[in-house]
């Protein structure tokens, strides 16, 4: 049992890094451009969103690559080197000089950060069908964990200095390179692996060879739809609390724990409470519901506490986006899970090359001085609008889906065990 926890574990922790390194920058970001531009709030969150559009458009090309590299060498390699890039990326960013340094340092993060492709990947290899929505859901949680580590981090340490934070998670992401060296199996056998090619391993061409299982496309759009939401609470939340509610560091860093551990309570605990009694299809439908709750109630928040308290339904909302991934990778082969989960990053990263400009730019308009409609919740409605459109696409998605990918004379979801099986191969897990 031992050896087959640990590898999830192993993800666990690496997928929280990856947030964490993040959402580190999170708290100090505002004066941290502030003290190189010298502008207002508006200003810097205009910066603030072209930074997002920079570590995304990287993340969008790399994604794909990193995916169709780990289903031709394996997950493990892939993991570690991304992790080891991160820690580099951490010490660079600690001692950037100018607001083109930190571009710089996004750029690279990108590159790091799409590692979340493989993560995935190994997950989708050592989980049954009925476990894999569920094991998403980790992930997820993991998600949240690295939003309630990140900002907390930023916050409380960037008292001591802008370098502290990024040395943290420099020593943290070397750590847990070590730690994954001796403990992280390899989880895809020499018989489910296959040739990589460069046609399938870009963004385009990895979502067009998608279109093989035209079931899985309007969940596509619909998972789509849902990331473009999601910008408005991470591009916006720092600059419309401290503005709205002239939070300081600390405060924001606080907010974005809690709201991290509402993630991962409802990712690592509630899902798999109510996904066995649900079924993904309507766990969709609950968590897409919760979250234009969520939303509305952040747009017309009349006070800080109300802010904190709404956090609630926005993360029960976080029931929807693994239960919609559970129900794509059940559609597709085991040595496809690499590249469905890089075009499944792509469609993440691509939604942040506008969504953040978008959503920051929305927020600047309805917040500046004199503006004619002074509203600076305008970004939190939006992500309602587009959550609602998101559920009607998953309704009609959802009533053509089949249950599961099935290869015929396989039990559904289980690795095919060989005389070239990889030794140390992992096998499925609960």
């Amino acid at each position: 049992m031992r050896d087959k926890k640990l590898p999830l574990i192993f993800i666990f922790i690496t997928v929280i890094l990856d947030i964490s390194g993040l959402g580190i920058i999170i708290p100090v970001l505002p004066k941290m451009i502030s003290s190189f531009t010298g502008g207002n709030m508006s200003t810097a969150a205009a910066y603030a969103g072209w930074l997002t559009f920079a570590y995304a458009t990287v993340q969008f090309f790399s994604a794909p690559i990193l995916g169709n590299l780990s289903d031709k060498y394996g997950r493990r390699p892939l993991l570690l080197l991304s992790l080891l890039s991160f820690g580099i990326d951490s010490l660079f960013m600690a001692f950037a000089p100018s607001l083109a340094w930190i571009f710089l340092g996004r750029i690279l993060a990108g590159i790091s950060g799409a590692s979340y492709t493989v993560a995935s990947a190994y997950v989708a290899d050592i989980s049954t069908p009925e476990k894999r929505s569920e094991n998403f859901g980790l992930i997820n949680a993991a998600f949240g964990m690295g939003f309630i580590i990140g900002p907390v981090i930023g916050g409380l340490l960037g008292k001591m200095g802008q370098q502290v934070p990024f040395l943290a998670a420099a020593g943290l992401s070397i750590a847990n390179f070590i730690f994954g060296y001796f403990v992280l199996p390899e989880s895809l056998p020499l018989t489910d692996r296959r040739p990589f090619n460069w046609k399938r391993a870009n963004p385009v061409g990895a979502l067009m060879h998608l279109r093989r299982f035209p079931a899985v496309a309007g969940l596509l759009t619909c998972i789509t739809i849902f990331y473009i939401s999601g910008h408005s609470m991470e591009t916006c939340w720092t600059f419309y609390t401290m503005l709205k509610f002239n939070w300081d560091e600390q405060m924001i860093g606080i907010s974005l724990g809690a709201s991290g551990l509402i993630m991962a309570l409802v990712q690592a605990v509630l899902i798999r409470l109510v996904l066995p009694k649900t079924g993904d299809r309507l766990a969709v439908y609950i968590g897409m519901c919760f979250s234009i709750i969520g939303f509305v109630l952040f747009a017309f928040a009349g006070s800080g506490t109300v802010m904190l308290l709404t956090l609630i339904p926005w993360g029960l909302g976080g029931l929807g986006a693994p239960a919609i991934m559970g129900l794509i990778s059940n559609s597709v082969p085991a040595n496809e899970q690499g590249e469905l989960q890089g075009g499944l990053t792509s469609l993440m990263s691509v939604t942040a090359i506008p969504a953040p400009l978008i959503m920051s730019g929305l927020f600047a308009h309805y917040s500046k001085p004199g503006a004619e409609v002074y509203f600076p919740g305008a970004p939190f409605l939006l992500s309602a609008a587009l959550v609602l459109i998101a559920l009607l696409v998953a309704y009609l998605s959802m009533r053509h889906l089949p249950n599961h990918f099935q290869k015929p004379g396989d039990e559904p979801g289980l690795i095919p065990e060989t005389a070239e099986t990889k030794p140390g191969t992992v096998k499925h897990i609960a």
